[in-house]
């Protein structure tokens, strides 16, 4: 198991290409003449990427895709199911971003469509309950219930392999990787190959690098961030929580004897430190961690269109759990 290495080299000024910073500022452009979510409220943006507007908004809905539900823990939680024809080399159970206040799982069909028909996978992509509306923990239950009842059976019922791979962005990574925790620690279970781990939050009393971002909004901001916080574990309710309990942030848990991991994030996101503290933590604990940076990648870069380093990111991850099914 090689060990985590970072070069600084690619935290400079000069290692940003001129393509992924002009897409930068033009995306910092846009959003300095748009309202924020904090302004807008997260019914309207929820609407409104409903409707395939804005930078991030919903993908057109794919023909492959179908709803079902995972039932576990007493609980009933829809999720969005690609299944492509012929044999199937294994399942991804799939948990997408929004702060855990918007996205959903049917918000990528076209990617995910996409990811299952190249990897020749199923894809099972989780509706989980949204803050405000759902505080702590419904989203994390929700998560923990799919991830269950694909491993209980239905993987192979649905998919006919029982070998599963995991893996989410930004809240997304968050909730992947407290799935995995739960699913260790209350089920005695590791059924997973593979975490495919993207730009993730896994420290909720934030990091330096959030800590400090301050107002510049490259997708998210520190006032953005805290406003995400803060409908998921409202102050008048969370008073007393302490933000750094490992079933909340798993940068502090027990990660030993979890499965490989891949940890992806850009230089220019609020949220690296998290991903470069929690994939060495990941190796340190005897798991096998691989760290792939993107010079001046912001928050939610991969998901730009024509952008270079978008699509080496989206490469290697899919390349990465190629290998995880192998």
């Amino acid at each position: 198991m090689a060990p985590i290495t970072i070069d600084p080299a690619l935290f400079t000024e000069d290692a940003i290409a001129p393509e992924t910073r002009a897409t930068n500022e033009r995306v910092e452009a846009i959003l300095k003449e748009q309202p924020t979510i904090i302004e807008l409220g997260p019914e309207t943006v929820r609407a409104t990427r409903g409707d395939g507007q804005g930078l991030l908004g919903k993908q057109p809905a794919h023909e492959m895709a179908r709803w079902e539900t995972a039932s576990a823990l007493g609980l009933d939680v829809p999720v969005r199911v690609f299944r492509p024809d012929g044999a199937l080399r294994g399942v991804y159970l799939h948990i997408h971003g929004g702060g855990h206040v918007i996205g959903t799982a049917d918000s990528q069909d076209q990617g995910l469509a996409m990811m299952a028909q190249g990897l020749r996978i199923g894809v099972v992509s989780v509706e989980y309950r949204l803050a405000p509306e759902n505080r702590w923990p419904a989203p994390a239950d929700d998560c923990e219930a799919a991830a269950l009842w694909l491993a209980q059976g239905a993987a192979a019922d649905l998919f006919g392999t029982d070998r599963l791979l995991i893996g989410g962005e930004s809240a997304g990574a968050h909730l992947s990787a407290v799935t995995l925790l739960r699913l260790k620690h209350r089920h005695g279970l590791t059924p997973f190959s593979g975490a495919n781990l993207v730009y993730g939050v896994y420290d909720m009393a934030l990091t330096p690098s959030a800590k400090r971002w301050g107002d510049r909004n490259l997708i998210i901001s520190g006032p953005i961030m805290a406003w995400f916080g803060e409908q998921l574990l409202p102050a008048a309710q969370f008073s007393q929580m302490d933000k750094r309990d490992p079933d909340l942030s798993p940068l502090y848990a027990d990660v030993s004897g979890l499965c490989p991991a891949l940890f992806t994030c850009g230089t220019l996101d609020p949220l690296i430190d998290d991903t470069l503290f929690m994939a060495s933590r990941w190796t340190t604990a005897g798991n096998e961690a691989e760290l792939a940076i993107y010079p001046g990648g912001i928050h939610a870069f991969n998901a730009l269109p024509d952008l270079p380093i978008a699509t080496a990111a989206n490469l290697k991850m899919a390349q990465w759990l190629a290998e995880k099914l192998e």
